[in-house]
């Protein structure tokens, strides 16, 4: 039987993204991962490969990131460079390709377990020049006259901070699951993660406050749950009373990030 995900002890997840996990495994479908920032989309890649006992392979996609970068590079300017100087072997164009994080993940030996992160950060064409490497499990390199196929199907995960839309065609072929925020109950479990002996009222004033702060309605950028772990380990080292936690939000600037909203937060405090 297969193992199957069920989360970690350092990562907390929900019923429905275990199950969501699970499915795109089984289906052998990327798994597309939306939500605000800080619901974990990034870190449930690692608790995958964790929890699976896989390999982990980012590829972080930024603004200028084409689709070609994770298949391969071939170096042409260091072998015009060797020919220069008549390094041994520059006729073997091999020499010069370089796989990228899409092509590492083709030649793992074993199952690993692939993060494409931030796919929304690219051009509209990056995830549609995906789509045949992402069905068929292969692409051809001209230079080599090499096709590359997978030798063990890798597990893929790609985030969104739905930036942009996705084209549909793409979608189609994706198990897709949007990341709830915590709620509270799911939140102190989180918090216990990262504060296993932590006084059970500071948290408790401290989820109350943060819960409180993220229902502003003028707040802009609402604080996510790396900001309140930031917030919470400022409230102990400033050994904070928990009594004055929800009265005043001590370091507020560790929770909120712009001016705007610690005005509005000043405001509603009065």
């Amino acid at each position: 039987m297969k193992a199957s995900f069920h989360g970690t002890d350092q990562y907390v997840a929900s019923g429905e993204l275990m199950t969501a996990v699970n499915i795109a495994v089984t289906l052998q479908k990327p798994l597309l991962i939306k939500g605000e920032p800080g619901t974990g989309k990034t870190m449930l890649a690692q608790a995958v490969a964790d929890a699976l006992g896989k390999r982990l392979i980012i590829w972080n996609v930024k603004s200028t990131t084409k689709a070609q970068d994770g298949l391969y590079v071939y170096d042409v300017v260091q072998r015009l460079y060797d020919s220069q100087f008549g390094t041994y072997g520059v006729d073997d164009i091999a020499r010069y390709i370089k796989l990228g994080k899409l092509g590492e993940a083709f030649q793992a030996e074993e199952q690993v377990v692939l993060l494409i992160d931030e796919i929304d950060k690219a051009d509209l064409e990056f995830p549609n020049d995906l789509l045949w490497e992402l069905d068929q499990m292969e692409f051809y390199i001209p230079e080599t006259q090499e096709t590359v196929k997978a030798k063990q199907r890798p597990i893929v995960i790609i985030t969104s901070n739905a930036e942009k839309e996705l084209p549909d065609a793409f979608l189609r072929r994706c198990v897709f699951h949007y990341i709830e925020f915590p709620d509270q109950a799911q939140m102190e479990q989180i918090i216990r993660v990262h504060f296993g002996d932590l006084e059970k009222n500071l948290i408790r004033q401290a989820l109350a406050a943060f819960y409180w702060v993220r229902e502003l309605r003028e707040i802009e950028k609402k604080p996510s749950t790396s900001e309140l772990v930031d917030w919470l380990r400022a409230l102990v080292v400033g050994g904070v009373d928990p009594a004055r936690i929800t009265k005043e939000i001590p370091f507020a600037g560790v929770l909120l990030k712009k001016d705007k909203d610690l005005r509005t937060l000043a405001r509603n405090r009065r």
